[in-house]
């Protein structure tokens, strides 16, 4: 949620932001805003003045008595009570029109950088740099559901039948193996000087609306039949959501945290469930990183946060690449955003892995958060997340990328320790 100042002052650059991200239909909900804004000062001002008269008046009343003058001073207590009537008038449509302004906020997008590439769609996003050569053995790499079926190493037939369409069973070394790279993951960010924690797993409903979008909501979210209660579709949402309402002590910022959980996502929408295979789904496991942080400090842990990801895949010898999300591409709380995609030598082309994104306080102002600097300023905190590793879409590219012609995965050895010293994990026998 972006700042009313700037609606104010500059409305017609939040327009032109609006028409960057392709949403031209959002362009009224600036001059909606202005118009509530202006009603909600209005009402603001007019409730002030009525405190004000009344303090008076009531003296007033006391002085008349005093002096005898009855039929004025029940004038005045008429007065009085109108007032107070209007008052409480005041203090209801105040509280509609505060609801209605706070809900047409949370619509307009927050501003994007300005190196963010223009683009419709994600068909827009730009390369940036690349990390490894990727490579095409020589012989045919099959798909990955056919690869891990081969090693025994996963079975969604019996999750279809368990939970359905979008559910997996893993099993034997490739089940060790989804949980050696978490593992690596969070040694991995440590090592990096973040703190690691596990959050809930289910949060409110005020956090999900802190940390995304209505769409994005309608589109994720599992909700907790009869309870106020959702599922999370990643760490991020808890993580950010334990800050809410808070004001952090400036000198214990930045807060670099990595959490592990599992993720539940509906996947409606554009892309959906794939048919077969784990690519998409609607559960899974992550290693996350989130930071909070002072603003000026958020483009440098931007460009922190994404090299982490490249350095991790690149650990374990697999290409990829930095990907601009373009203006189109980008969620409305979010400045910029890029992706990390890893090498499929079966498609011949990089696949989404990770994606970074710095919300600057677009988070912070829908949930409160804030910190005191050295100078006792309350201000507002800038948020990032990144993913650091999700397994299902790193199972495919590492199967991928360390397949051997005889159906063999080759255990890349920064992972060795993790697999109980294990090597390779070789093809089941037919």
């Amino acid at each position: 949620m972006i700042d009313i100042n700037l609606i104010r002052t500059n409305p017609e650059l939040v327009k032109e932001n609006i028409k960057k991200k392709f949403q031209d239909n959002k362009l009224p909900l600036v001059d909606e805003a202005l118009a509530l804004d202006s009603k909600r000062r209005a009402l603001i001002a007019e409730g002030d003045a009525l405190r004000a008269a009344r303090n008076t008046l009531s003296k007033k009343v006391g002085e008349c008595m005093k002096a005898g003058k009855r039929d004025e001073a029940e004038q005045i207590k008429a007065q009085v009570k109108a007032d107070a009537e209007r008052l409480l008038a005041i203090e209801k449509e105040s509280e509609e029109v505060e609801a209605a302004l706070k809900k047409t906020m949370m619509t307009i997008p927050n501003i994007i950088a300005d190196d963010v590439p223009i683009g419709k769609d994600d068909s827009e996003n730009v390369e940036l740099q690349r990390f490894g050569e990727p490579k095409v053995p020589e012989f045919e790499v099959p798909y990955h559901l056919d690869i891990l079926e081969k090693l025994d190493g996963i079975d969604v037939d019996s999750a279809r039948r368990t939970s359905g369409q979008g559910f997996y069973y893993l099993t034997g070394d490739i089940a060790r193996l989804h949980s050696a790279v978490l593992t690596y993951a969070r040694d991995f960010m440590i090592d990096k000087g973040f703190t690691y924690v596990i959050p809930p797993y289910m949060i409110h409903g005020d956090v999900v609306s802190g940390v995304m979008s209505f769409a994005e909501m309608e589109n994720m979210m599992y909700k907790i039949e009869g309870e106020d209660l959702y599922l999370i579709g990643t760490s991020e949402h808890s993580m950010i959501g334990r800050f809410m309402g808070q004001i952090i002590d400036g000198n214990k910022l930045p807060l670099a945290l990595t959490s592990y959980s599992p993720c539940f996502r509906k996947e409606k929408g554009a892309h959906g469930l794939e048919e077969r295979g784990i690519y998409r789904i609607h559960q899974f496991e992550k290693q996350e990183m989130v930071v909070v942080c002072r603003p000026e400090e958020s483009e440098e842990w931007y460009e922190k946060l994404w090299s982490y990801t490249v350095e991790l895949f690149r650990s374990l010898d697999i290409p990829v690449r930095q990907l601009g999300c373009c203006s189109g591409d980008l969620a409305d709380l979010k400045y910029k955003s890029c992706d990390v995609e890893a090498w499929s030598p079966r498609q011949k082309k990089y696949f989404e892995v990770g994606s970074c994104s710095n919300l600057t306080d677009a988070q912070a102002r829908r949930l409160a958060i804030r910190y005191k600097d050295s100078d006792g300023k309350v201000k507002l905190a800038h948020t990032l997340n990144n993913t650091v590793v999700a397994p299902p879409r790193m199972l495919i590219a590492f199967v991928e990328n360390h397949l051997q012609a005889d159906g063999s995965v080759v255990i890349p050895e920064v992972l060795r320790p993790y697999m109980g010293g294990k090597s390779v994990i070789l093809p089941k026998n037919d």
